[in-house]
This record gives structure tokens, C-alpha cells and sequence, in this order.
């Protein structure tokens, strides 16, 4: 049997999260977060980010970011993001319901924007015509596979907050990110300027599990309501509290996210070594984007199901996972070289 590659999502829990859950599962305890393990669970992340931050535990990652932008944003204004970004193309239009607010998308390269693109859509301030510019968000690591460097995160928050825009960073492989750049989480976020964080954990290795990292306090004045708003606020916290303390303090996050990128390098290295494939992205996580003739796109998602992103081109997405092994890659490329010999 054949390891899927379509996404992170698709991998079990950890087993040591699996044990935290069922450790956890011991008497009563008071609900809605005002348990013991999501005191801890909190005061790990400020051992993380420092003392002067805010979390909120949600259950998915949608959630965390409808409920970081629902926080950072009025009605009438406008959130600015990559064209590729998953509050843009993966959300059902999630934040839009919730927020009430517009998404301006951006052209991307690799899923990254820029000062100078965004600077373009800066346009209308003050009119009351205008849909107003507030909030950008950026993905780390992107939904193409790309890493943001700390310089270019400090480059989009330094303009962000000089044009009164605040930064939103949607992290749901930061964990990969934070890998890939060696670099502790604080460092690409909070010290570079980021103002509100989605935190995932479910693409690597937790079951439900998201949080929301607040570094701009003065945007939390509402979030205990809209936390409940959002409908987020879970009864049973302690079990969503009790995975982000398992991953964060035995550097589970760590191993588990090297272990996904590593096979991601391995993934690409075996791929670059058939003629008829050609990488597309550079790969900097977890995801190996190519593309392949499409009679061969068929013959192997018969045996491993993965995505195509463009049918027209044949471009298809490999995610690997915090249990891929070197034998699920060495088999994949076997099956991949197999479909073209026909």
C-alpha cells in the first residue's frame, strides 16, 4: 500500500499527543479554559514569545484566522493578502462572512508579497467611497511551499506599520518554517514586527489544536467575545490545551516538522533525477510542487492520491508528513518513474 502525498492533514496524531489527550482525560476539571493544563499550556507559549502576549486555543485552522482578523478589523475595512493565500482560495469565504470585510489579493511569487505590491493597492484612504486598507496577512510557510525570511517579514511589518496597517500571520506550517530558517518562533514573528499569529499544530502532529497569539495587546480588548462569537470557545479546553503542551515542551514541534521537511528534500532530490518532471517552487518546507505529463498524474493517483493545482499544466502538490519515511518516498518515486515507462 502506497503513502498518500496529498496533504499533512492526512497523517494520524502523534502518539505522544494521542497519550496527553487520554492523560488529560482524568476527573473533572472547571470547562471553557479555566482548567490547569490551559494555564500551563499558556504560560509555555510565553515561555516561547514572552510575557506580555495574549492566547486564544481554537480548534481549526479557519478558526484561528477568522478570529485573528475578526480583531484586527471594522466592517468597512479591507484585509490584503497573496491571491494564493488560504484565507483567499481555501475558507469557504469564512473571514468575509464573519468580518464583514473585503480580501484584496496580490500578485505572488511563491505565495510571497511585498512592500512595493502592496504599497499599490493603498489606494482611497480616508474616502469613505473606499473600502479601507487595515490588515495585511501573510503565510509561513506558504501555500506554495516558500519560506519568508526574518528580513522580509521585518520589511512588510516596518511599511505595514508605517502606512497604519497592522500584520497578520497565518502559521499553520510555522512549525516547518520555523525548521527551515532555524530560528526559535519569536524570532520571525513577534521581534520581527508580526502583530497578530495563527499558530497551527494540526498539520503537524495534533488532533484539534490551533491557538492565536496576540503580541498587539491592544487589539484584545474584545477577544474573550468574539473568542465565543467564533464559536471557539470549547467546553472541554483541557484536551485542546494538553496537545500544545506535549508538542511544545519536549521540541515534538521540532522533530516532528524536520521530519516532514527532511522528506520533502528527499522527495525533491529523487524527483529532480527523472527527465519528464520538472519542480516548479523552490522547496523550502513540507511541499514538493511539479509538474508531470498527465497520463502519469492519472496512472499514480490510482495507487497514492495526491492534488492537482493545475490541470492545465499538469502541476500537482506533494505534501510530506511528520511520519513519512524514506521508504514511502523511495516507493512513490519508484511508482512516478513505473507510470511513465507506459
Amino acid at each position: 500500500m502506497f503513502k498518500s502525498f496529498a496533504s499533512d492533514n492526512n497523517a494520524p496524531v502523534h502518539p505522544s499527543i494521542i497519550k496527553a489527550i487520554e492523560e488529560a482525560n482524568r476527573g473533572d476539571c472547571l470547562g471553557y479554559g479555566d482548567d490547569e493544563l490551559t494555564k500551563k499550556a499558556k504560560e509555555k507559549f510565553k515561555e516561547l514569545f514572552g510575557q506580555d502576549i495574549d492566547v486564544a486555543f481554537v480548534l481549526t485552522g479557519t478558526a484561528a484566522n477568522v478570529l485573528s482578523l475578526s480583531s484586527m478589523l471594522k466592517p468597512f475595512e479591507a484585509v490584503i493578502t497573496a491571491k494564493t493565500a488560504h484565507i483567499n482560495i481555501d475558507e469557504c469565504g469564512a473571514p468575509e462572512r464573519f468580518t464583514g470585510c473585503k480580501i484584496v489579493t496580490l500578485p505572488q511569487k511563491c505565495g510571497k508579497i511585498t512592500p512595493k505590491s502592496i504599497e499599490k493597492v493603498l489606494v482611497g484612504v480616508g474616502d469613505e467611497h473606499h473600502v479601507q486598507p487595515k490588515v495585511v496577512s501573510i503565510t509561513q510557510a506558504t501555500e506554495l511551499g516558500c519560506v519568508y525570511t526574518k528580513e522580509e517579514i521585518k520589511e512588510i511589518t516596518s511599511f505595514a506599520h508605517k502606512n497604519n496597517l497592522l500584520v497578520h500571520m497565518d502559521g499553520s506550517r510555522i512549525s516547518n518554517a520555523a525548521v527551515s530558517l532555524g530560528l526559535d518562533f519569536k524570532e520571525f514573528t513577534k521581534d520581527a514586527g508580526v502583530d497578530v499569529l495563527s499558530f497551527g499544530g494540526t498539520k503537524n502532529g495534533l488532533m484539534i489544536a490551533e491557538a492565536v497569539i496576540f503580541f498587539n495587546k491592544s487589539l484584545t480588548k474584545y477577544v474573550k467575545f468574539l473568542h465565543k462569537q467564533t464559536m471557539q470557545l470549547y467546553s472541554k479546553m483541557r484536551y485542546v490545551s494538553a496537545q500544545f503542551l506535549e508538542y511544545l515542551s519536549n521540541d515534538l514541534w521540532f522533530q516532528n516538522a524536520k521530519n516532514a521537511n527532511d522528506m520533502a528534500e528527499l522527495l525533491e532530490r529523487e524527483i529532480r533525477k527523472i527527465d519528464k518532471i520538472k519542480i516548479i517552487y523552490p522547496v523550502e518546507a513540507n511541499e514538493v510542487f511539479a509538474v508531470l505529463p498527465k497520463e502519469a498524474v492519472k496512472k499514480v493517483q490510482e495507487k497514492s492520491f495526491f492534488y492537482v493545482v493545475d490541470e492545465r499544466k499538469g502541476a500537482v502538490r506533494w505534501v510530506t508528513s511528520f511520519n513519512t519515511t524514506k521508504k514511502d518516498i523511495m516507493d512513490f518515486v519508484k511508482l512516478i518513474k513505473d507510470s511513465l515507462k507506459g
